[in-house]
Order: C-alpha cells, then sequence, then structure tokens
C-alpha cells in the first residue's frame, strides 16, 4: 500500500503553472468582459459601481434581463482574497442574465488590509445591497475564494440578514476552498494572516449550513487535486448535516475554464446554477 502525503502546499494551490498557456490569465477575461459590460450599458442593462460600503472597493456592478428579474444571482470572484476585482468576470453574468436574472458582481477589499472575516462581512453587505434592489429568490456562486465567501453565506453564523437569508435558494461554489487549514501553510498566508481561530470561524467545511440548503458543489476534472478534494469534502460534511448536496466534477476543465459555463444560458453548469 502506497501512503500520500502532501510536502508541498504551495505547489498543491497553485494553478497557472500546471496548465498550458496557463499565464494567459486572468488576463484573457479583460476583453470579454469589457465588451459584456459596454454591450448592455448601451442597452441600459447596466448599472456599473454601486457603492454598497465606505470602503473604495466597496462596489458592485448589476446586470439586469430584458424583462422583469425572476430573481438575484450573486456572483464572488476570487484570487485567493488578494487579487482582482468585478470587471474581470462581467460576461460570466450572461448565462443567467439569458435566462431571466439580474446578475450583481461585486469587488471587495484585498487581503493584507482586511481579514478574511472582514471580506464576508462585505460580501453580506454586497448581497443585501444589490437584494435591496431585486426582488425574488436569491443565488449566489462564487469561484476559488469566492466559492468559500458563497457558501459562507449559507453557513448558521452567516453575516447576512435573516430576511436576506430567508431568500436564498441555492448555493453554488465553484473551484472552492471550503477548509482554510492548508491554505495556512502556503507562503502567501503572510498576507492573509489565517490563524486557527479565523480558520474555524470562516471555513464552511467546519461550519454548519442553514437549514434547507440547497449545496452544488461544481469543479474542473482537470484541476489540481486539492480543488477537487476541497470540492467534495463541503458537500461530504453539509451531506452529514442536513443540506441537500450535489457534487459535479465537469471533465477537462481546468481551474480558470471552469467558468465559461456561467456565460452560456444552455450549459449545464447555468442550468443547474438557476435550477429551472
Amino acid at each position: 500500500m502506497g501512503y500520500f502525503r502532501i510536502t508541498d502546499w504551495d505547489s498543491a494551490y497553485t494553478n497557472g503553472a500546471y496548465i498550458v498557456d496557463g499565464d494567459r490569465w486572468p488576463a484573457a477575461w479583460v476583453e470579454p468582459a469589457r465588451h459584456f459590460r459596454d454591450a448592455m450599458a448601451t442597452d441600459g442593462r447596466a448599472r456599473l459601481d454601486l457603492a454598497y460600503g465606505p470602503r473604495p472597493r466597496n462596489r458592485f456592478d448589476l446586470f439586469l434581463p430584458s424583462g422583469l428579474p425572476k430573481g438575484l444571482v450573486v456572483f464572488i470572484h476570487g484570487g485567493y482574497w488578494l487579487q482582482l476585482d468585478k470587471s474581470y468576470w462581467s460576461h460570466l453574468a450572461a448565462g443567467a442574465v439569458s435566462g431571466g436574472y439580474a446578475v450583481a458582481i461585486p469587488s471587495y477589499t484585498l487581503c493584507p488590509d482586511i481579514r478574511i472575516g472582514g471580506i464576508g462581512q462585505e460580501i453580506a453587505a454586497a448581497i443585501e445591497a444589490a437584494a435591496g434592489m431585486i426582488d425574488g429568490p436569491l443565488i449566489l456562486t462564487g469561484h476559488s475564494a469566492g466559492g468559500q465567501l458563497a457558501a459562507r453565506m449559507v453557513t448558521t453564523t452567516s453575516p447576512l440578514a435573516a430576511s436576506v437569508r430567508e431568500r436564498i435558494r441555492h448555493v453554488l461554489p465553484i473551484s472552492g476552498l471550503h477548509d482554510l487549514r492548508p491554505i495556512m501553510k502556503r507562503s502567501m498566508n503572510a498576507q492573509l494572516r489565517i490563524d486557527v481561530a479565523e480558520a474555524l470561524a470562516e471555513s464552511p467545511a467546519l461550519l454548519e449550513p442553514m437549514s434547507d440548503t440547497r449545496l452544488t458543489c461544481w469543479v474542473g476534472g482537470a484541476e489540481r487535486s486539492e480543488f477537487i478534494r476541497q470540492n467534495a469534502l463541503l458537500a461530504n460534511i453539509w451531506t452529514g448535516l442536513g443540506a441537500a448536496t450535489a457534487t459535479v466534477v465537469e471533465p477537462d476543465r481546468n481551474h480558470y475554464t471552469i467558468l465559461d459555463g456561467l456565460a452560456d444560458p444552455e450549459h449545464p453548469l447555468t442550468r443547474s446554477l438557476l435550477g429551472d
């Protein structure tokens, strides 16, 4: 019998270096995101840079369907809580907008200017602000670090107001980081400053889901093994805590191409997200 032990935690959670032409992301998203924003603004269906809090990055973009929204989807971006902003991901709203939903994409303050728990508070404020503008059910999704933030919103210690929590119909983390303890072993923790107390408080896999939670954990089959493990981990644990869960490993998708389906209203990822 062979045993496996991770000794290089930086390598275990590094993506681009293990993908052919992996260094072209995130720049590859800039142009399609800008094109989508411009087209939606021209059509009068984009509300950009809406404030949800006092800090410079407390802004979100809201994209509207052509008719009355069926509800609101919130997409929370990744970047290991250290990088990027809402502008890279606008085009990923296309699938849900075509399906009749409004889509909000927030930015948030980045570490080390904030702790991960503080980012969670900001995301809750962003969701509440967007939910105040759009009636109907709420659907939460997010990528990588954003997957952790999305799942965190449906835990019993959620920072969301009760009236907003009650509207959440589905949460779909994509390649989520649901147990923060391994991230403590990465060199980037010098900036993240995750300690044991924060890992216990902010890791969805170490928390209990709200009653009636419906969770779909989605990951690419070509991703690093730790992302596939973390994806399965949350669904496994929350199944035992009473949530309705599903796990999807989409074949041949890597940590970046796994998001492509969100731009397509007919893709299984968008159809699962909306649950129509």
